[in-house]
């Protein structure tokens, strides 16, 4: 029986691909607007610029100008329109007004109606990290069944491994409800 020293190693690889989709799942949570003012709503944005795709933070400097208000500082006065334009652009209902190098990005209130998609928005970002972690779970499982078959663990290392990894599993999807319950009420808040 020569697996049992390879199980702390997938224990190990299952963990830091569970924590990867809950590190996605924090990304994708920081792009969707929320009733206060954070840069991570337009570090998402693309600017197409000198023949390139990139990103805003590669061009400016995003900081927040006060509760409802972003502040973009660009970094090349070339580069103001595109911004400008990509932020426009950008789906997220926004109107960025131009002041030198500076674009003011103010945030209007949020409708009832547009927090209700942004609360489904963070349901869909939610589920999609579930599933990715139970696609681990899924690999695990067969790796450990894969070990049994071949007889490298007995049916009482297989069970108990596949508990763990379940286990592992059901942590990180509770993390996943309890930070969806978080973004629902900051998106729900006025």
């Amino acid at each position: 029986m020569a697996a049992p020293a390879d199980f702390p190693k997938l224990k190990l690889d299952l963990q830091r691909r569970m924590d990867g989709a809950l590190e996605s799942l924090k990304k994708e949570f920081s792009g969707l607007r929320t009733g206060r003012a954070s840069p991570a709503l337009l570090e998402p944005i693309r600017v197409e610029l000198y023949g390139a795709n990139q990103p805003l933070t590669q061009v400016a400097n995003i900081a927040v100008g006060g509760p409802s208000m972003l502040s973009v500082q660009v970094w090349d006065r070339s580069a103001i329109k595109a911004v400008e334009v990509a932020i426009r652009d950008s789906g997220l209902g926004l109107n960025p007004q131009t002041e030198g190098q500076t674009i003011r990005v103010p945030l209007p209130p949020l409708t009832a109606e547009r927090r209700n998609e942004l609360a489904k928005q963070a349901s869909k970002y939610a589920e999609s990290a579930k599933v990715a972690a139970r696609g681990v779970r899924r690999d695990g499982m067969e790796q450990i069944k894969g070990w049994e078959t071949k007889s490298e663990i007995s049916k009482d290392d297989a069970k108990r491994w596949s508990d763990d990894v379940q286990k592992m599993t059901d942590g990180t999807i509770k993390k996943v409800d309890d930070m969806l319950v978080e973004k629902d009420k900051d998106i729900r808040t006025v």
